[in-house]
């Protein structure tokens, strides 16, 4: 392109990065070019943002996506994944949702501790079928139990075998799974540290849930919410279109029960 920044200023662009880490608004001026060509020239030379990198050494110290490409296992229960999404409780007679900004609500949320609730997810990967429960807490032994409830879940669904469990690294996940997984034959995987992508199918459930079950509308208790859950999970694995599934729901890939 004729308009290209030349060669030699690129150089000094990528030296001064490397010599003062700064940001574009910093290294445009010392270079003489404007922040705008900084962040081009940064770009194409695929160095990683400041954000991503030691603010002594300069070395990258979080893990940047390997992928873009999506993958899915063959067969119902050959991988699932596990999470906990964690909630604010809602106070008794609703929050400010139900009650607006102006109605002093926030105010009285936040001088009023009502703590949070735990919602435990599990997901078949093929056939993303899910399940979840809110809990009390996410120590060691609430995730097994869990996980116990899931497989009965899953085994009454048309998913009587789950090969591999997927969490992160979690303590509770990593220690207190072993003897559930052992007695089930499950093999226990976890993703690489800051990759919460590779755990991306419950992640993306976690993001549903939020939007059309937790905040989808305005609860006046925390147990009106809490029971709205079941009866969604319902709705999630037997009627609600799912796009990777082709706009069918989790069930119709799952033999009948």
């Amino acid at each position: 392109m004729p308009t290209r920044t030349s060669d030699e200023i690129e150089q000094q662009v990528l030296a001064a990065r490397a010599s003062e880490r700064c940001g574009p608004d910093v290294l445009g001026p010392m270079v003489g070019v404007p922040a705008r060509t900084v962040s081009r020239i940064l770009r194409r030379h695929n160095v990683p943002y400041l954000r991503e990198c030691d603010p002594i050494t300069g070395e990258v110290i979080r893990s940047s996506k390997q992928t873009a490409v999506r993958y899915e296992r063959d067969r119902p229960g050959e991988l699932v994944h596990m999470d906990v999404k964690k909630l604010g409780r809602i106070p008794d007679g609703g929050g400010w949702r139900a009650h607006g900004r102006a109605s002093g609500s926030i105010q009285r949320d936040r001088n009023t501790k009502v703590g949070f609730d735990y919602v435990h997810s599990l997901v078949d990967d093929h056939s993303r079928l899910a399940y979840s429960e809110v809990l009390t807490d996410e120590k060691g032994s609430t995730c097994a139990a869990f996980l116990e409830r899931a497989i009965v879940y899953f085994a009454a669904s048309g998913i009587t075998r789950i090969e591999r469990l997927i969490t992160d690294n979690a303590w509770a996940y990593r220690y207190s799974l072993r003897e559930v997984c052992a007695t089930h034959g499950i093999r226990q995987k976890f993703i690489k540290p800051h990759c919460p992508w590779q755990n991306g199918k419950v992640e993306r459930l976690n993001r549903t849930l939020a939007t059309e079950w937790a905040y989808r509308q305005a609860f006046t208790s925390n147990a009106e919410r809490a029971a709205a859950l079941a009866p969604w999970i319902e709705h999630y694995n037997t009627e609600r279109r799912h796009s990777a599934l082709g706009g069918h729901p989790p069930i119709s890939r799952l033999l009948p029960t």
